[in-house]
Order: structure tokens, then sequence, then C-alpha cells
């Protein structure tokens, strides 16, 4: 799967045009061999002797950065491939690649990064890599925003997995890289914290990039087929869909979270249980309930919260879902052998929520114990922790040496994590 064309970047499809308007003022002046005839507003450069100074060819370093307390970085390594395959220019149509000439310096995907620290460093003639800022930008803003996301989620879940359901809100073609981000978001939170969270991503695409799998279980639409009977509709899912597809029941469609629980939950274990007492353990695990799901509509309230309840999914809902499975074995009559097995079993079944999620709901829901084990979450992945990124020149060799240019307010700036790439 492609994920670039490069072909077109480098002919500036996807770059802003008054870079391209840079590219071609500065190709020109490289081949009139226009020297600068200027004067410096710079007190430093006014002093020095510039007037053999090649603006055409001017090598300069490039800084990439974010305004933003703390992120997790992602997208340097598809700047680097963009950088590898883009940087040149133009000979007799055809592309003469100049990556070789640059010198840069970075930090790895997945490192925390902070306000105003680069990321990214580049030196090297501005002419060959100037008009890439578009493409290396937006790399950048996107896959670090999706990253931070996850990481700051997986952090208010308090290490609870959070499902990655985001592909139903952007183009189809977002979501190799989106998921590529979640899954360096997720290894960041592991990797700070000591911890083993399970990146879940719920389309292949998503998956691609870091060799993973899609994982899911089914949608409303199931329960509609079947005539919203949750119940015959997941026993037909249990029965034809492989064991190693996890049994996690969507109880919200009847607005009967709690008493849809309860309903699938026994009808699971009953099946269960009878195959287990015939010896045919293999097709029994086909009813092992894995999981429960709440998904209520934003402007519903349950059944079980009527009349004065809040609508949407809340810890009082999902507390009264691990109720109800914590003590369904006593409610349902069972005795002895069986009663000590749908104990374990109805405790063993995970509660699983979504619908609206954000870091502030996340935060809430541990705070008041929902009492949940797993979190979806799609548009806030998107549409939280804006993480725009600036590039700037800020120094010009004259010489051989570099000097500082930015505009007033900005400079070069130092960040002790960058590493030499090349």
């Amino acid at each position: 799967m492609a994920l670039f064309d490069f072909a077109r970047i480098r002919r500036g499809f996807y770059t802003d045009a008054y870079f391209t308007n840079i590219r071609i003022l500065l190709e020109r002046l490289s081949k009139e061999g226009y020297l600068f005839s200027g004067i410096s507003p710079i007190e430093e450069l006014a002093r020095l002797n510039t007037s053999d100074f090649e603006a055409g060819d001017a090598e300069v370093e490039m800084q990439f950065f974010h305004k933003r307390d703390e992120a997790v970085t992602c997208g340097i390594k598809h700047c680097l491939t963009v950088l590898e395959e883009c940087t040149g220019y133009f000979k007799s149509n055809k592309f003469v690649k100049k990556f070789d000439t640059l010198e840069i310096d970075a930090i790895e995907d997945g490192e925390l990064s902070y306000n105003r620290k680069p990321v990214l460093k580049i030196r090297g003639v501005y002419r060959y890599f100037g008009y890439l800022e578009t493409v290396l930008l937006g790399l950048l803003a996107r896959q670090t925003r999706v990253a931070t996301n996850a990481y700051r989620f997986l952090k208010a879940s308090k290490g609870k997995p959070v499902l990655f359901f985001a592909g139903r809100f952007d183009l189809p073609q977002a979501q190799a890289l989106d998921g590529e981000a979640y899954f360096v978001g997720v290894n960041a939170y592991n990797r700070n914290f000591k911890a083993k969270v399970t990146p879940i991503v719920a389309t292949p695409a998503q998956a691609y990039l870091w060799k993973g799998k899609a994982s899911g279980t089914t949608a409303h639409a199931l329960m509609m087929v079947f005539l919203r009977d949750t119940v015959e509709a997941m026993v037909q899912f249990a029965k034809i869909i492989p064991r190693e597809v996890l049994r996690i029941a969507l109880v919200d469609s009847n607005n009967d979270c709690v008493g849809d629980t309860a309903k699938v939950a026994e009808a699971f274990f009953e099946n269960f249980w009878f195959l287990k007492t015939q010896r045919r353990y293999k097709e029994a695990e086909l009813y092992r309930l894995n999981g429960v799901r709440a998904d209520t509509a934003e402007d519903v309230v349950d059944v079980s919260l009527q009349p004065d309840g809040e609508p949407g999914v809340t810890p009082a809902l999902t507390r009264k879902m691990r109720e109800t499975l914590d003590s369904l074995s006593s409610k349902l009559g069972y005795t002895d052998e069986k009663k000590k097995a749908a104990d374990e079993y109805f405790r063993s079944v995970k509660i699983v929520a979504s619908g609206g999620f954000n870091e502030s709901k996340l935060e809430r829901f541990e705070r008041e114990d929902g009492k949940v084990d797993y979190y979806g979450i799609g548009s806030a992945f998107l549409k939280e922790g804006i993480t725009d990124f600036t590039a700037d020149v800020v120094r010009v060799k004259i010489g051989k040496e570099f000097y500082p240019v930015a505009k007033v307010g900005r400079g070069p700036w130092r960040n002790p994590a960058l590493r030499r790439i090349k």
C-alpha cells in the first residue's frame, strides 16, 4: 500500500503555492548566478561582506516545533522518508535527488516533546527541500495529535485499554497513518508508565503499518437484523463466528443495558454450561461471554436510570451493569457446582463503554468508579488536543558559518533530545 505519491509531492501538488513561488524564484536566481545586493537589517550580518552571497543557493537551518506544553511526537519517520525521496530539483524534467546533501537532527517517534523545543532540524540548500514544509508540517501535526491523544486518554483511564474507533470520522486514506500514531501513543504510555496496554484498532488499515490485527465484535446493525432481539443475535454470533473473535455483546439497542446484560449473560452461560457438562469443551468456549458494551445515545436515559437519571453512558449505568453480573447467579437461583461456575463466569465478563468519550469523560468515569474495563473512543482522537507545528528558517550560512536570521520573536532553539540522523 503506497502511503505517499512522491511524484506529485516533487511537483508541488501538496505544497502551499507561496512555497512554490519561492522555489521558482530561487531556482531562477541560482541559474542567473545572482549575488545578494541588499542590506540586512540584522546588525551582525550588516557588518559582514555579503556581496558574494548566492541567495538562490542559500544554505539554511530550518527548525520544526510546536507550542503545546507536552506532546507525544509522531511523524518523524515519514518526514525523513519524504525528505529522502523529494529533496532535490528538476533538471530537464528529471528529478535530481539531493537528500545526501542535508544535515538532519531529530527526536524519535514516541518521544515526549515540549513547547518551542524543536523535534526536527534540517540544514541544507533551501530550494532543495523548503517546498516540502507543508507536507512535513501536516505529517507531524496529524500524527502527533493522534499519538498524544492516545497517550493522554490512557493516562485518564488509568491504563485501561482505549479502543481506537476513529476510522469513521475521516477519510479512509487517513486510517493507516492514524492507526500507526495511535500505536505510537500506546507504546509511549507503556514505556513511560511501565505498563502493558494492548493497542486495539478496528480496521486492517489502522494496523497495517505496525503489522497488527484489527479487532471487533459486532454493531447495532446486527441487532436490527434480528429485530432487536439482542440475545438471539448474540447466540447466533457465538455459534458461527470463530472463537478468536471476542464475544462482546452490544446491549443498548433496546435502551435496557442492565436487562439485556442479564439476558445475554444467562443465555450464554446456559449454552456454555450444557456443552461443558457434555464434555464438549471446545464447543463450550464459543459461548464464553467476554464482555458487554454500553453505547447509549447521549440524549437517551437508560430504563434502569429512569425517570430522573442522566442520559447517555454514565458511571451509574455501567456500575449497575457490573452489579447485575456479579449478583446474577443468585438471582437465577443456581446452586452448588453450577452456582460456583456461574459466579466465576459472570464476574469474568468485562464492561466496555463507548459513546461520546474524551479525556474529561474518562477522568470522570475513573473518579466515580464506573467499573469499566475497556473504553471505546472515536472522534475525540481527531478533535481534541490540536498540536499545530511551525517551521522557521532560523540560520543562514554565509561563508563557512551559520548566522541567526529568524524573524523577530523566534530564534534558533535548543533541544538536548535531538540526535544526528544524517
